[in-house]
């Protein structure tokens, strides 16, 4: 196609910040310098939480700061370099969670958020407000300006808060199913379902399927917003030779009785020529013997390199699936 591309990503996690970074790699590659006219990335906010009197925003951070080019790229959370004076600080009080680390370069963008909250300001307001401070090289929304945090149920009936449940006990302790309390009554942030409507391609990025993609799928209207785009919907497996990459996905996708494979998570969002979502799924080499599958799904088979362990491989497959809806 000729001019610039309107590229719209789906987005969570670390997986989801590295696949960003590739998109925009792939763009700037192209030649493409105002990338931001480019690509809008709609990121999960389910797993967001209040902690200690301010709002955190852990997939929003995450994404923001990758693209800044401060993240914690080791840790995979957080600001690079970052101390944890106030972190200790507050557990001398008795305040937050000791199992759960707040930096305070990290602490400071959610004071500032949490300021602008009680201002007034929507969660929309906010991240354009926070994506000022740094050329990101992206327009960055979040999926719904409700509270719709992720609450995880468990066998025996506790709820645990997502961040609790992940972050503590490493999910660890077996979950019956995922909520999202009043995600039903929530709406699309402004701005997203307008720009699927308008993309030239839709990618759902390789992010947990069940907590990060997942609730950005549940916010009402996101998903007819897909169905009804006449843009290509493409995927990016994050199952590599049938195990995750990163984190405790399998025992997401287990609670919801679908198989740690690439085949299943193809499924799970299932083809658009069948009422589902996708038009195109990029699979691991490790996974070929399986692309027959997904083809048997209704859904197009691209077989690609699927590791980001770096900068250049993260811009290999932003490419790949660009190219993958023929963009």
């Amino acid at each position: 196609m000729t001019g610039t591309p309107r590229i719209v990503v789906l987005a969570g996690g670390v997986g989801g910040s590295r696949f960003v970074l590739g998109v925009r790699g792939a763009l700037r590659a192209r030649g493409i310098h105002n990338t931001a006219a480019a690509l809008t990335v709609v990121v999960n906010t389910g797993d967001d939480i209040w902690l200690s009197g301010v709002r955190l925003q852990p997939d929003v951070d995450s994404i923001t700061y990758a693209l800044a080019g401060v993240n914690d790229a080791e840790r995979g959370w957080g600001r690079q370099g970052d101390t944890e004076r106030v972190n200790h600080e507050l557990q001398e009080w008795g305040a937050g969670w000791p199992w759960f680390t707040l930096g305070d370069l990290d602490l400071g963008t959610h004071l500032a958020r949490t300021g602008w909250l009680r201002e007034g300001l929507t969660p929309t307001d906010v991240l354009e407000r926070m994506s000022h401070r740094w050329d990101l090289g992206a327009r960055l929304l979040p999926m719904t300006d409700s509270e719709v945090d992720t609450v995880v149920v468990l066998d025996d009936g506790a709820r645990l808060h997502f961040q609790e449940w992940w972050t503590r006990h490493r999910a660890t302790l077996a979950p019956e199913r995922f909520e999202n309390p009043g995600i039903e009554a929530a709406a699309a942030a402004p701005g997203v379902a307008e720009a699927i409507a308008a993309a030239d391609v839709v990618l759902l990025a390789p992010s947990n399927p069940v907590v990060s993609i997942g609730p950005i799928l549940a916010v009402p209207g996101v998903r007819e917003a897909l169905r009804a785009t006449r843009a290509p919907v493409v995927g990016v497996s994050p199952i590599i030779g049938g195990k995750v990459v990163r984190g405790m996905a399998d025992v997401c996708l287990t609670a919801i009785g679908v198989e740690t494979s690439a085949t299943a998570v193809a499924g799970l969002y299932g083809a658009r020529g069948n009422g589902g979502l996708l038009d195109a799924w990029l699979l691991a080499e490790e996974d070929e013997a399986v692309a027959h599958e997904v083809a048997g799904l209704g859904i197009r088979p691209l077989v690609r390199p699927l590791w980001m362990t770096d900068a250049a491989r993260q811009t290999a497959l932003g490419e790949a699936a660009l190219a993958a809806a023929g963009v």
